[in-house]
């Protein structure tokens, strides 16, 4: 028998026979290299197996006090899971098999040979060794997988954490969710954020955090936790870019409890998640704040020539709007008040101003309604567009419905002033292509339109009478189904090669 698979290894025997326990001791078991133990019945059997734990037990079944199935069913009771070989007398072994459910894993019959109980004895212990190979086995397989278990669980753990952490939008709200989050994955006590700007180093925020059982509360006062204590601090760095933009300091000097090299690797992870979540809020606020400059701009330029509905449309979506200047098609209204000039010879000027502010509002009132722009007040005069700056696919009709209801609201203004401050409107309407955008000075700029369709429309509107609205040709082809229209001699127009027809408004053809 190899003597490797017997160091050390400890056999109890059992035997009321003085010479069978020589036997095995002195001629058996010892040569082969076996620690051995004997006992001569069965109770002095049972205290050495409970009090010394062999690797083996040989074991007589007839003995005096306890037999020894009485051994093996005390030795049950009391939860030894020893191997046993059992040693019957011949014509017994039925015996012995009835009591291999109580630990027998083998047995030999008197008398016996060398042979044979070596045989025996290397079988089972062969036997108990592979058995505690394989639960050692399934021992370290159910350590690693309740280590996975464990792994996984703080995983998905920092996940949530995390994910938590990068949906806050309030600021200090982000930087105390980011200690909480540390204090609960490490159990740490206490923790501290500091941020600082990259570029000098110089903190610019710092956040206290103390955990008391289940509840973490920013303390009144400072805790001193940057003081080094081994074992019980940790540090990490957030990082974004190769850029530093802070530390993350987690302790527990309060109860002196050690934190280990799985709290450090959770910390450096969420020190990522916290690092990219402060550098997110970052370019928000740095988004936000553009765009709210981007508004107060877009706000300045159109607040005073588009309706407030027009102006929240803009700023919603102003992708839309591109105010440097671009080709666009557009209707341009033309209004001038006629008798102005006779009128202002008889007035004061207190009088004719409160006269023209009154058409000229009333005017603009009923452009903004219909969300057309007004481009400006000239003198008497007042310029509007529609399609720009938000694009309208029924401009033209737009146009020609507001300068339909300023006639019209003109005649119910009359019956309530006196006949000499009567005045009326002569209206000019082109659509067609022009540039749109701001014209002007880096000081002082107009949101305005420029081209031969501006030009077009303010020539139209000086060939309109007091009273009347004179349209082009492409207009009264986007109109013609909502507005009766009277076909007016060819005309010559500045910057054309041939006479184009023109249209007078009649009247209304349909709500819309």
């Amino acid at each position: 028998m190899d003597k490797i698979h017997t160091e050390n290894t400890h056999i109890l025997v059992i035997d009321d026979t003085i010479e069978i326990l020589a036997f095995l001791k002195e001629d058996i078991l010892e040569p082969a290299g076996f620690k051995v133990t004997v006992a001569t019945d069965g109770e002095e059997g049972l205290a050495a197996a409970l009090e010394t734990w062999p690797d083996l037990i040989l074991l007589d079944y007839e003995m005096p006090r306890m037999n020894g199935i009485e051994v093996l069913q005390a030795l049950q009771q009391q939860a030894a899971d020893i191997p046993a070989i059992l040693i019957t007398s011949h014509g017994s072994e039925n015996v012995a098999v009835d009591v291999f459910r109580l630990g027998v894993r083998d047995y030999v019959t008197k008398p016996f040979a060398v042979q044979e109980i070596l045989t025996a004895v290397e079988r089972v212990l062969t036997l108990t060794r592979l058995q505690q190979e394989r639960d050692a086995l399934f021992a370290a397989l159910e350590r690693t997988n309740a280590q996975l278990t464990h792994r996984l669980q703080q995983l998905d753990t920092l996940y949530r954490v995390s994910k938590s952490v990068t949906t806050l939008q309030e600021r200090n709200q982000l930087l105390e969710r980011i200690i909480d989050a540390a204090l609960y994955l490490t159990g740490a006590r206490d923790g501290l954020l500091i941020l600082m700007n990259p570029d000098t180093g110089i903190p610019t925020a710092q956040v206290l955090r103390e955990h008391w059982d289940r509840q973490f509360n920013t303390p009144i006062e400072a805790l001193n936790i940057e003081t080094h204590s081994y074992g019980m601090m940790m540090n990490v760095p957030l990082q974004f870019g190769g850029r530093t933009v802070g530390s993350l300091t987690v302790s527990n000097k309060r109860n002196r409890e050690l934190l280990n090299q799985e709290d450090r690797r959770l910390l450096r992870m969420l020190a990522d998640y916290a690092a990219i979540s402060i550098e997110n809020f970052r370019l928000l606020a740095e988004s936000e704040t553009r765009l709210e400059r981007e508004n107060r701009e877009l706000r300045s330029i159109f607040e005073h020539y588009v309706s407030p509905a027009v102006v929240e449309r803009i700023l919603q979506n102003p992708r839309n709007v591109q105010p440097g200047g671009q080709w666009q098609t557009v209707s341009v209204l033309f209004a001038d008040l006629r008798e102005f000039t006779a009128f202002s010879a008889s007035s004061s000027p207190e009088a004719l101003i409160t006269i023209l502010n009154r058409h000229l509002t009333q005017a603009a009132g009923v452009i903004l309604s219909e969300e057309g722009t007004l481009d400006k007040f000239l003198g008497d005069e007042v310029m509007a567009f529609f399609n720009a700056p938000l694009p309208q696919e029924d401009h033209a009709l737009r146009a020609v419905r507001a300068a339909w209801r300023i006639q019209q609201g003109m005649r119910q203004t009359h019956e309530l002033i006196p006949l000499h401050q009567r005045l009326r409107f002569g209206i000019g309407i082109a659509t067609g292509e022009a540039i749109v955008g701001n014209v002007g000075t880096p000081d002082l700029v107009n949101f305005t339109v420029v081209g031969q369709t501006a030009n077009k429309a303010h020539m139209l509107q000086e060939l309109a009478p007091a009273g009347k609205i004179l349209i082009c040709h492409r207009t009264r082809q986007l109109v013609k189904e909502h507005f009766e229209v009277q076909e007016l001699p060819l005309v010559h127009i500045k910057g054309q090669q041939h006479p184009e027809p023109i249209y007078e408004v009649r009247g209304i053809l349909s709500e819309t």
